[in-house]
């Protein structure tokens, strides 16, 4: 390595060839450096970061993560890693070589943290944090061990009580909001489609059809250094089209016509999450119903379509999720003991097949809280039929929920 002086300037350069990751040799010039040390340590540096060497340190493959990320994740999830990473990774590790990084360091460096006293929800995303580096410098520069898989990971997993509103709750929450207002209106939104909050708010006249009662979502919106972002959905099944029951058509198309020739790509509900969230405490507090968060009115939803008999599939299409796994791990545990409907189910093919005459009360305990909504039993029997009755009812009531509000 060799650094020179720039007697014009009275600074240091550095002229160099170097190899990047995919074997190809380059050549680099930078100048500026008040010292000649500064200017061979940037010479080291980027030679190691080029190449992705596991050499290199913590602090310098961060970058090299964030490099490759750019195009992959969205500029709020590269800033909240980010926090993350600066908060808690690189205080402890940001000048070791990432290949001299061992399972007890790992280790001594969860204890100080789990000392500070963070909740489970954040030890784990401080886990995963260093987790995910880890894992992309083994999966693409070829790191020999990935030290976080030898050890327990931080946060203990444990299923915390969904909290969601019912009907009631939600309707008694709803009286401390005007009729027709934006908030009115926000609030039956994100209630009867189950759409996010940022969803929500990037809603524009010219995602609506009012003629056949769909609601094309396909953005979601945040605010981020003090600027309005509207950037696609959290993932490509985000991307989906959903029926709206005639009366929530009604009311959105009643609010929009009160929005002063507003243009057909503006937001009709122009504001930030903090304002939505300052709203739902204030009516939460003015009318007495339980506090929840404003994500959990997505929940509510989910509940109240799992308490009318709607199937998971249908869920998941509905809320956008990636995988039909994410529906069950999410509101699973909201369903009825579905043993106890396909043994009913059984019974009922049985009765059938021999022709017997018993009725149902003969094949349960006589409790009557335990018997079977045959609607359940019916879409266990046949799911394409369910599929059916489904999008008749949207078709015909305007969502599958039909009048009913």
């Amino acid at each position: 390595m060799a650094a020179y002086k720039d007697e014009e300037r009275g600074t240091w350069y550095v002229s160099f060839y170097y190899e990047d990751w995919t074997g190809a040799k380059k050549r680099k010039v930078k100048r500026g450096f008040r010292t000649k040390k500064e200017a061979l340590n940037f010479e080291a540096e980027y030679k190691r970061t080029a190449k992705a060497d596991m050499d290199m340190t913590m602090g310098e493959f961060v970058e090299v993560y964030f490099r490759d990320k750019s195009q992959s994740l969205k500029d709020r999830s590269i800033k909240n890693k980010r926090d993350t990473m600066n908060a808690q990774l690189l205080p402890y590790f940001k000048d070791r070589p990432m290949n001299s990084i061992t399972p007890a360091e790992i280790i001594q460096w969860q204890n100080t943290i789990i000392e500070k006293g963070y909740s489970d929800d954040y030890l784990k995303t401080i886990q995963n944090q260093m987790t995910a580096l880890f894992n992309h410098a083994k999966n693409i520069y070829n790191l020999a061990d990935n030290p976080c898989d030898k050890v327990k990971r931080m946060g203990k997993t444990s299923k915390k009580k969904m909290k969601f509103w019912t009907i009631e709750e939600y309707r008694q929450f709803m009286t401390g909001i005007e009729p027709g207002s934006k908030y009115y209106v926000l609030f039956e939104l994100l209630f009867w489609t189950g759409a996010r909050e940022g969803e929500a708010l990037s809603i524009t006249p010219a995602d609506i059809d009012f003629e056949k009662n769909l609601l094309h979502i396909n953005k979601t919106y945040y605010r981020m250094h003090g600027e309005d972002v509207i950037t696609s959905p959290k993932t490509e099944e985000s991307n989906r089209t959903i029926s709206i029951p005639e009366f929530l058509k009604k009311e959105i198309q009643d609010y929009i016509s009160r929005l002063y020739e507003l243009p057909e790509d503006e937001r009709i509900f122009p504001m930030v999450h903090e304002a939505v969230q300052h709203k739902l405490k204030q009516v939460v507090q003015k009318t007495g119903v339980k506090k929840i968060r404003v994500h959990d009115i997505r929940h509510s939803h989910a509940a109240f379509l799992i308490n009318k008999g709607v199937q998971p599939l249908m869920i998941k299409e509905r809320f956008g999720h990636t995988d039909i796994r994410i529906t069950l791990n999410t509101y699973g545990h909201l369903y009825p003991d579905q043993q106890k409907v396909v043994a009913d189910m059984l019974d009922d093919e049985n009765i059938k097949s021999s022709g017997s005459t018993n009725n149902r009360s003969n094949v349960t305990n006589g409790d009557e809280s335990t018997n079977v909504n045959p609607r359940q039993v019916d879409y266990i029997r046949d799911s394409s039929r369910e599929q059916q009755i489904i999008g008749e009812n949207s078709l015909k009531n305007g969502g599958i929920y039909g009048t009913e509000k």
